[in-house]
């Protein structure tokens, strides 16, 4: 292919395979830029909960806002990362109370729920953004039931009951919730992700009609609609590793613009093309999908 371009355009003597990675990534993955002046007039001193804090997106999210005098309330699963990312807001100043918790845990939940309703009377922003993904056929979750409790436990579940424990809190700072979706929930469903994708629509429907809810009261609602973003979650599937997409902290950035602006949700511009052209297509898509699962089910025999 790049031989070919050589020879039709003088400016592609230039182009090799990491080149045009660079510029895919730069089309299709900008980083968008955030104004110091800016961050520091909408959360100086304000209260940030944020949810998967100790890695990934929710780390940088507190990274980036560091600097910015923020009070932050972390939580997250793995303590010693925790603690870490605690101690570095701190060495800029901000106050942060930590919370080591599996969002799984019912009764854990159950517990801190009445602790943060207390601890925290008003909340400005709500960065809902631990998650669970996992990828496996239907077919190979017949002995695997718990994939489903898992995954509707974080993405859905444990989220419903944070805005709503923080709901009053929310409605006195006039606050704003950012979920971290998927782009995904945009196309006609794939085959492999239903744990997850339902999991994240019914996180998804439920923003939305809070939304609807909500909006005479000042609480804002904000869903980015996350593209592949290179965390330790996501590259674990090798397929995903060798493709282009954010980093952890230009997603991060992208969610705390999105917190920051009147739009309702943040849907990446390849997708707002792609989206309707795939609904509009949807029984191509749908054969697609079954000729990929067909060739799936042949290889592993």
């Amino acid at each position: 292919m790049f031989t070919i371009l050589k020879y039709l355009c003088p400016f592609t003597l230039f182009i090799n395979q990491r080149n045009m990675s660079k510029f895919l990534q730069a089309l299709c993955y900008p980083t968008p830029r955030l104004k110091p002046r800016i961050l520091d007039a909408c959360f100086r001193n304000k209260v940030v909960v944020i949810t998967g804090a100790s890695r990934g997106i929710g780390a940088s999210v507190a990274r980036l806002l560091m600097p910015y005098g923020v009070r932050f309330v972390f939580l997250a699963r793995t303590e010693p990362d925790l603690n870490a990312l605690a101690q570095e807001a701190q060495s800029y100043g901000s106050q942060v109370d930590c919370y080591a918790i599996d969002l799984r845990n019912r009764e854990a939940l159950a517990q801190l729920l009445p602790i943060l309703k207390d601890r925290y009377p008003q909340v400005d922003y709500l960065f809902a953004n631990a998650g669970k993904s996992i990828c496996r056929s239907l077919f190979d979750s017949q002995n695997r039931l718990h994939d489903f409790d898992r995954t509707m436990e974080v993405n859905y579940r444990s989220m419903v009951y944070l805005v709503q424990t923080f709901f009053p809190a929310l409605v006195r700072a006039k606050g704003c919730v950012i979920y971290t979706s998927s782009v995904s929930l945009l196309y006609p469903p794939a085959p492999h992700w239903s744990a997850y994708h339902a999991s994240k629509g019914a996180a998804d429907l439920w923003l939305c009609t809070a939304r609807q809810e909500w909006w005479y009261l000042g609480v804002r609602i904000r869903i980015g609609y996350m593209p592949l973003v290179h965390t330790s979650m996501a590259d674990v599937n090798p397929n995903y590793a060798r493709l282009i997409g954010y980093s952890p902290m230009g997603a991060a950035a992208l969610l705390i613009r999105l917190a920051m602006r009147k739009r309702f949700r943040y849907i990446p511009w390849w997708a707002r093309i792609s989206a309707p052209l795939a609904r509009m297509l949807s029984s191509l898509v749908t054969w697609g999908y079954r000729q990929t699962v067909k060739s799936c089910k042949n290889h592993d025999k």
